[in-house]
């Protein structure tokens, strides 16, 4: 009995491996194929069938069911946020005067330094603002232009979090 099926099972599970890997799909397609070259040479094919069912099932699975599994994946698969991105539209309270050249807010349990871009306006300690952008440690703020509806944690700046 041939057991060239069996090298083709191991080049599966070498892709299936290399698409746990990258999540393009890709990987995962070959695998495919490479199974089904496997069961054709378990079955008693000769090797030139085998390849040919591999690359058959392999460009199958390419075109025909990957696109939709990786619309599938992106449409579930959520863009989160990390990082200083994760703070943009995020509320946070001025604790030492804010000015645009100064000041502190305490923004999600942590003191950074803030800047408004408005010159000349000054937000007293207490207000509560919204973060507009971070530039390296500076979180610029602006005061929400709705008073904060406690419904929306975030405030009206950050719906769809």
């Amino acid at each position: 009995m041939d057991l060239g099926w069996l090298w083709w099972l191991g080049a599966a599970l070498v892709l299936g491996v290399v698409e746990m890997l990258t999540v393009d799909l890709l990987f995962l397609m070959l695998a495919g194929g490479a199974v089904a070259a496997a069961f054709a040479g378990l079955l008693g094919a000769p090797l030139w069938l085998e390849i040919l069912v591999a690359a058959l099932v392999s460009v199958l699975l390419l075109f025909g069911v990957r696109p939709w599994a990786l619309a599938k994946l992106k449409s579930t698969t959520p863009d989160a946020k990390t990082g200083v991105d994760a703070q943009i539209g995020r509320p946070a309270t001025v604790v030492a005067d804010v000015s645009d050249r100064a000041g502190r807010v305490k923004l999600s349990g942590e003191v950074w330094t803030a800047r408004i871009e408005r010159t000349g306006v000054v937000l007293p300690a207490g207000t509560d603002v919204v973060v507009v952008r971070i530039e390296g440690a500076t979180a610029y703020v602006a005061q929400p232009e709705t008073p904060a509806d406690p419904s929306q944690p975030y405030g009206p700046a950050t719906q769809g979090f």
